[in-house]
């Protein structure tokens, strides 16, 4: 018999990983900052492993389970890790200049981490709860105002899936093996600079797994110490119940095509459709087949112009003054009437569901959220667990305010000041946000921008006596 013949499995599989695994590079090569790779690979693992599970448990076992509360945790926190370590793994090789004879390396790099943050909030935007809706809301207008809203609808939960569970992973698991293949074979970067030393020395495997451990720990103990709460999505019912005259002045805009989604100009298809048909006509063409009610609609679209401004500032009126949906049921003026049916609709469960099946799909909620949005119901909830659009719809955890998503916050103070820039918009954001990835991108071949890290002395962060055995004091 062979020695080969008695190799396990085990034997094998061992075989494979070190046929694959570099054994030397330079002496700094085994600093945990030159080794973040190994780290994210293994995260991203993990991550793989919890989302399997929670896809095959369902969201009713990862939202209200203990047992899926806290795998859903755990896939968070891991997220979480993944993309903060891409950003220090980038940091790295930008401040030692690595992208300089490493151009392919630092692309396919940067196509991940913009790929990683995509994957983090579609995510967050598959969670089902209050967190998910103003977080699709605010990713809408994103994309929207990059003008690609015709293929990336966060609002469109069965989409979003797909971009999650499958189209984004596959391309992240290429685009890593693309990146190690090209750096196995011009082996790990070498100083560029002659004033730092180095030798070739020998990459420990086993330190690497050992802080892989200390790395699954710490998301392990913030799973534990900081669970993912879930928190119920807010439903038109409810909202018409909260606050009936929002949602009954959100009726007129509707019908008169004056509401923040009938006049979302710098937007494309799914976005621009006929308020008035989606939110009023066809749920109140329902309403009368059921009640055999006078037709409320078409008595108003018999008036003269002047006399439908007249009804419309009365029906305006009676709202803001909190006028009761009882009594607007029984009104004279047509809008009125017409509101306040649409509103006890709403609040018995019944309009939400009519609303629900005017889209193809019962996962795309467009409809649903974008209603909820010309509310105003949908920012006072979010407001209670401080959700807003300049927080990009995110919440924290019950863990330190800079948790989930923290590296939108660039982007989230263009937002801010929109009061005093009312020109401003999502659409201008969004241009600003594909610039500045266009630049890190094409970093490598923009003369003077990247010989920025050697003149400011950034090198040193990562290049010195803690992590160059060659530079410790005393050693030659």
């Amino acid at each position: 018999m062979k020695a080969s013949e008695g190799n396990s499995i085990l034997d094998d599989i061992k075989g494979v990983i070190d046929d694959y695994t570099i054994k030397s590079g330079p002496s700094y090569s085994n600093n945990f900052f030159f080794t973040i790779g190994v780290y994210l690979l293994a995260l991203f693992g993990l991550l793989a492993l919890t989302g399997i599970i929670m896809v095959l448990f369902g969201p009713f076992w990862w939202d209200l389970t203990p047992v899926g509360t806290f795998i859903r945790s755990i896939h968070t926190w891991a997220a979480e890790a993944f993309v903060t370590l891409i950003f220090i793994h980038l940091l790295v090789n930008f401040s030692t200049s690595a992208f300089k004879n490493r151009k392919l390396m630092w692309m396919i790099g940067c196509a991940m981490l913009m790929l990683a943050m995509l994957e983090f909030a579609f995510g967050v935007g598959m969670g089902g709860s209050i967190v998910a809706q103003v977080n699709q809301q605010a990713g809408a207008d994103l994309w929207n105002g990059m003008g690609l809203g015709y293929w990336i609808n966060p609002m469109n939960s069965g989409a979003v899936f797909g971009w999650h569970v499958a189209a984004i992973p596959i391309v992240l698991i290429v685009l890593m093996l693309l990146h190690y293949s090209v750096m196995r074979r011009r082996g790990l970067s070498t100083p560029y600079r002659s004033d730092i030393p180095y030798t070739t020395a020998h990459i420990n495997h086993m330190t690497m797994y050992k802080r892989t451990a200390y790395v699954f720990a710490v998301v392990l103990v913030f799973a534990i110490l900081f669970r993912a709460p879930y928190i119920p999505p807010l439903t038109i019912s409810q909202a018409a119940t909260q606050q009936p005259d929002a949602v009954a002045s959100a009726f007129l805009n509707e019908s008169n095509m004056s509401s923040a989604t009938a006049t979302y100009f710098d937007t494309i298809d799914p976005y621009s459709f006929s308020t008035r048909t989606v939110y009023v006509t066809d749920p109140y063409s329902v309403y009368l087949n059921l009640t055999h009610s006078k037709n409320l609609q078409a008595q108003f679209m018999s008036e003269s112009a002047s006399q439908q401004n007249a009804t419309m500032a009365e029906a305006y009126a009676y709202f803001r003054a909190n006028g009761t949906i009882k009594d607007g049921m029984n009104s004279s003026n047509p809008m009125i009437a017409l509101a306040s049916a649409l509103t006890y609709m709403s609040q018995t469960g019944a309009y939400q569901p009519i609303l629900q099946n005017e889209v193809e799909s019962g996962l795309n909620t467009t409809y649903v959220i974008r209603f909820l949005y010309d509310t105003g119901v949908l920012w006072d909830v979010g407001a209670q667990y401080n959700l807003s659009v300049p927080q990009w719809g995110m919440m924290s955890i019950g863990a330190p305010s800079w948790s989930l998503q923290y590296w939108l916050y660039p982007y989230n103070l263009m937002q801010i000041d929109t009061a005093s820039m009312p020109w401003w918009s999502d659409l201008e954001n969004g241009s600003v946000a594909i610039f500045a990835f266009m630049v890190l991108l094409f970093l490598p071949y923009i003369p003077g921008l990247k010989q920025l890290p050697d003149k400011i002395g950034l090198y040193k962060l990562f290049w010195n006596k803690y992590t160059v055995p060659e530079m410790k004091k005393g050693k030659k």
